[in-house]
């Protein structure tokens, strides 16, 4: 879960001062009221998938510190939400004296979660199929994470917002496989498929 002592743990880890205020600026960023799915849970649902893979990352601390900023910068109608996160990751860092080589390893994490498919390292390819085990969820949490993301963007017309979601769902259905390492591929590939289809039909 995404808590202070977690926090403490994750800045000894990178050897960083406890910068208490700033894990608290970003759970006040995922406690805002009109954020329904990208919220605190995500963050902690995210951690766990990431505490059974921690393992296999190249570099575990970037990582989860990456998972606990990548949404943070959330409107539901900008097109720089990755960008903003990764920019406010970026800027916290460098004011602790991180090292230039792990701040851009952890800018470029974050900016793999727009999904738009240029991921390069292996710790790029674990946080998007992180971000992604909510899609081979059981089908009753896929369905609320639908209305979740929905309620989102309740400010778009139906027909548009219907018209631009067939779309995403379609291209992740288009792809030789929506994971791009085994564990999620094995775990989540076949109900990710089944949800999404059904989603689709469902629009």
């Amino acid at each position: 879960m995404m808590n202070q002592n977690r926090w403490q743990t994750l800045m000894n880890a990178m050897g960083l001062p406890p910068s208490t205020e700033v894990y608290d600026a970003l759970h006040a960023a995922y406690s805002e009221k009109r954020r329904f799915y990208h919220t605190v849970d995500h963050i902690d649902a995210m951690l766990t998938h990431f505490d059974g893979v921690e393992d296999i990352a190249e570099r575990p601390e970037e990582l989860e510190l990456a998972i606990c900023f990548h949404d943070a910068i959330y409107k539901p109608l900008s097109k720089t939400n990755e960008l903003d996160s990764a920019n406010w990751a970026q800027a916290f860092l460098a004011s602790r004296g991180y090292g230039e080589a792990g701040i851009e390893r952890v800018h470029n994490l974050i900016m793999a979660t727009l999904h738009n498919g240029s991921v390069k390292s292996q710790d790029e390819q674990l946080i998007v199929d992180i971000d992604l085990a909510i899609l081979g969820a059981p089908p009753a949490v896929y369905d609320q994470f639908e209305r979740n993301v929905r309620k989102e963007y309740r400010l778009v017309p139906w027909f548009i917002y219907r018209k631009k979601r067939k779309e995403l769902l379609q291209s992740f259905l288009s792809s030789a496989s929506i994971y791009n390492l085994d564990p999620f591929k094995e775990k989540y590939e076949s109900a990710a498929r089944y949800n999404i289809g059904r989603a689709i039909d469902m629009l």
